[in-house]
């Protein structure tokens, strides 16, 4: 506990205290100027906020003040019905504000407490209940905006989860302020109810106890009452013009005040004149005495004059200014610096292709990104990074391109107003249209139009729209690359996340024995074999028994993969089927061994290059003819030479998955359906 809080808990003591233990009048008029003071305190604090989160306190803080104040009339009513007295305030009040007339006093008194109860606190009650509803209504809206300009890049990681937890804490304010404004209205009626005890019951008192006469015991009740419902009620009523203040703001740029004063005379300045005209024509035309309605016209013509002259001069001083700065940018050093700056994922397209990512114009673009980067975060356990899209018109109008840390990597066309129709086997000529390639797996295909849509499809081809087409394209293009994308400062990330729930196994493998380059090595040689990385735990346990006996990342990237066993066999072997493989002949593996130089920078392969050739040549030919057979085999090797195998085929074959035997459970069932031998 803290010296900040001892305050609040003396307070919420004292007001346990005040219901209890009667207080000597001193006491209570030092806490009835403590009880305004905090009201005034309130009410400019809700004056001066520019978004009612930077008040998120006030429903607790309208609570804690309520009851304060009723403690205080609890503690007052019983000072005057036992003592006849409630310290100076109350009777100053109750004799000075009102001129010692005790009927004015309590003519006044009612009309603060329906001021307060009918005007003010109905209406704020009513805009709490409005705005709690309408703010849990358009969260899923707002969340799906911060949604679109994160993958828009408008916004970072950070700055999408900060804004996500305002929303969270506007909704909760507002719900907050729907059930503390009944607070206001209860305070209200205590009020009334406090006020005419204390007359009924004071004179009866008076009159019986301490033998006064009627009307000495009205004069002296009275009095007391009103002046104790008047300092009472006018800090409730600030409080309530603070609550409704507090429910009723609106986005602004500044505080109530200067926004009251900038949008009411500045804004409109030649309406000044208007108002001014009017108030002049009524004091000339109406008996209403010149003195009162000339002045006044005149300043706002006046004020009217100076506003508008000075707004034509800040206008002329803000485009110089900007013009300045404008120059300064172009000659400032920074503004290079900013041209330097390199998005991990760009999406460009032609301007035909705008209606793709125009949420106006139907377009689902940016919502697809989203499932896009959920999607690779559940499959392959990385973390998508926020993808820039942006129109280019160096491309063709139907042109895109998808850039990786500002290189092209690929390129492709889309006919909005058509339909792509694939099919790897069928080639229907009555299905006319505009051949094309399947621009993310390269397979054959047409953009057909909606009129032979139903016929292609009843044809056996696969019919996709063009949103789906270049979805399906980036997401391709995103696994291909996400060992690219998955950087040191990505690393860190996941490393930090799994600490927060294995911070023993994170310590054991970083900084020591390997740092974070070295675990991102391995991951990325884990993804460039399309190998998730969501189950970290198990990678890292891997990494913690091996990383003290070797730090060659290659080896331990074997070592993982084989703790990876049950999650590699599942990813090519599905419940109840065979492995259908292509497995390399005892020579080619031996020759392969036997081509492996061991140098103190790690291992390499090094093969004559007719040889090397001649099993690249034999694994294609094994692994197209057990394609005939639509067969999608993989190649199966012994565990010393998988590594070395991937690397010589992998510039050739980049899309045939090499396992070692070590990397399959044991009780999957495997065929071989080739074997790789050279002569």
């Amino acid at each position: 506990m803290s010296a900040k809080d001892l305050p609040v808990l003396l307070g919420v003591i004292l007001i346990i205290a005040m219901l209890i233990i009667p207080l000597p009048g001193w006491l209570l008029s030092f806490l009835i100027i403590i009880n305004i003071t905090l009201a005034l305190i309130v009410i400019l604090v809700s004056m001066n906020m520019k978004e009612a989160l930077q008040f998120s306190i006030f429903p607790s803080l309208l609570l804690l003040l309520t009851l304060f104040r009723l403690g205080l009339n609890v503690s007052t009513t019983r000072s005057i019905l036992s003592n006849g007295e409630a310290g100076d305030v109350v009777e100053t009040f109750g004799s000075f504000v009102v001129g010692g007339n005790p009927l004015v006093g309590f003519v006044v008194f009612v009309i603060l407490v329906i001021i307060q109860f009918i005007v003010i606190t109905k209406g704020a009650e009513r805009v709490s209940e409005v705005a709690a509803r309408f703010t849990l209504d358009a969260m899923p809206g707002k969340q799906m905006s911060i949604d679109a300009d994160l993958n828009a890049g408008i916004i970072s990681e950070q700055e999408a989860r900060q804004r996500r937890e305002n929303i969270q804490r506007e909704a909760d304010f507002y719900g907050a302020m729907d059930g503390a404004s009944k607070f206001v209205k209860g305070d209200a009626i205590a009020g009334i109810i406090i006020t005419i005890i204390n007359i009924i019951f004071g004179i009866i008192i008076g009159m019986v106890q301490m033998d006064l006469s009627f009307s000495e015991a009205t004069d002296r009740f009275t009095r007391l009452t009103v002046g104790d419902g008047l300092v009472s009620q006018i800090p409730a009523l600030i409080i309530s013009t603070a609550t409704g203040i507090v429910v009723t703001r609106a986005a602004s740029d500044g505080n109530f005040g200067s926004d009251v004063v900038q949008q009411l005379f500045f804004t409109f300045p030649k309406l000044l004149y208007v108002a001014g005209g009017t108030i002049g024509l009524l004091g000339i035309l109406t008996p209403i005495d010149d003195i009162v309605t000339l002045p006044i016209a005149g300043i706002l013509g006046l004020g009217g004059y100076l506003i508008t002259k000075n707004s034509v001069r800040q206008s002329e001083i803000e485009i110089q200014t900007s013009e300045e700065i404008e120059m300064d940018d172009m000659k400032s050093p920074e503004s290079v610096i900013n041209l330097l700056d390199i998005d991990p994922i760009e999406f460009e397209f032609g301007y035909g292709l705008i209606p793709l990512a125009d949420t106006n114009q139907g377009g689902d673009l940016l919502d697809r990104i989203v499932m896009i980067r959920r999607q690779l975060a559940l499959e392959y356990g990385i973390i998508v990074p926020v993808v820039r899209i942006r129109d280019n018109i160096q491309l063709q109008p139907n042109e895109y391109r998808i850039k990786i840390k500002g290189n092209e990597v690929a390129r492709g066309e889309l006919l909005l107003d058509h339909y792509m129709a694939m099919s790897p086997t069928i080639d229907d000529d009555s299905i006319e249209g505009i051949d094309t390639i399947e621009p993310a797996f390269g397979m054959p295909a047409k953009w057909i139009g909606e009129n032979v849509k139903e016929r292609a499809e009843l044809s056996g081809y696969t019919v996709v729209d063009p949103p789906s087409v270049v979805s399906t394209h980036l997401t391709e293009i995103i696994k291909n690359n996400a060992h690219v994308l998955l950087g040191r400062q990505e690393t860190k990330q996941l490393v930090d996340h799994l600490k927060e729930s294995y911070p023993i196994l994170v310590e054991e493998v970083t900084p020591n024995p390997l740092s974070i380059g070295d675990i991102q090595r391995v991951l990325a040689k884990l993804l460039k074999e399309h190998v998730s990385i969501r189950n970290l735990p198990v990678i890292f346990e891997a990494l913690a028994d091996y990383g003290r006996l070797t730090n060659d990342t290659d080896l331990l990237t074997e070592y993982v993969r084989q703790a990876l066993s049950r999650q590699l066999t599942r990813q090519y072997v599905t419940d109840g089927t065979t492995l259908k493989v292509v497995t390399l002949s005892g020579k080619v593996e031996k020759t392969i061994a036997e081509g492996i130089q061991q140098t103190e920078h790690g291992n390499y392969l090094s093969l004559d290059p007719t040889v090397s050739q001649a099993i690249i040549e034999s694994i294609a030919s094994e692994i197209e003819r057990a394609s005939m057979f639509e067969v999608a085999p993989l190649l199966l090797c012994s565990p010393a030479v998988r590594m070395y195998v991937k690397q010589l085929i992998d510039p050739y074959l980049p899309n045939i998955p090499v396992l070692s035997y070590n990397e399959l459970e044991s009780t999957v069932e495997v065929q071989s359906v080739g074997v790789v031998n050279i002569e």
